[in-house]
């Protein structure tokens, strides 16, 4: 089961550094980030959301593959290729995993202007070892999916490893 931790940031530039090391993690095999999302509210109010993968590029690229492929058998690849591409385009565009946007700017316009928040699906996690991590960083726990005694550990596991780093 995965859960979702959402964690505010003072500005943009350290929720991004959060996220580099959370995936620099997940190549460790110390974490298994299934989505993680930075929610920047501008200066302006505006919520805008920086998504780590692009599904719009990605569906581009996989049609532009496939279209050509068939246009192979037509004898026709670079027109398979472009009307495959747009069509992957407009399906990856459309299509949404992870995370719920909808939500995320929801819970984004309670942010400070300036500021920032990570959120990030989690299904596996070496808690011992990714705390620590991220623990320099600061932060604050603003939206959890885990049990009221799961999200008190963490916030306590999280009060812990600051004060380590910070020693």
């Amino acid at each position: 089961m995965s859960n979702l931790i959402a964690v505010a940031y003072p500005d943009v530039a350290t929720a991004e550094h959060v996220r580099n090391k959370l995936i620099e993690l997940q190549k460790q095999k110390l974490i298994k980030v299934e989505n993680a999302v930075v929610v920047e509210r501008r200066p302006d109010g505006k919520v805008k959301l920086h998504q780590a993968v692009s599904t719009t590029g990605a569906g581009a690229a996989g049609g532009a593959l496939w279209g050509g492929l068939i246009g192979l058998l037509f004898f026709m690849p670079f027109l398979g290729a472009a009307i495959g591409g747009a069509t992957g385009a407009a399906v990856g565009s459309a299509r949404d995993f992870g995370v719920d946007d909808d939500f995320m700017r929801q819970v984004g316009q309670h942010l400070t202007p300036g500021s920032a928040a990570v959120f990030t699906l989690v299904s596996d996690a070496v808690t011992e070892k990714v705390l620590p991590e991220l623990a320099p960083f600061g932060g604050r726990l603003i939206q959890t999916s885990l049990s009221p005694a799961d999200e008190e550990h963490l916030k306590e596991a999280v009060a812990a490893a600051r004060s380590t780093a910070d020693a």
